[in-house]
């Protein structure tokens, strides 16, 4: 359904925007 894709799209984003700290950290290190 179009609910559920939206789901994934906004679970998929979150997943991104959660790992964007991290790979600056490492180039950091």
């Amino acid at each position: 359904t179009r609910a559920q894709i939206l789901q994934q799209a906004g679970t998929a984003m979150l997943a991104q925007a959660n790992q964007l700290p991290n790979n600056v950290l490492s180039l950091l290190q």
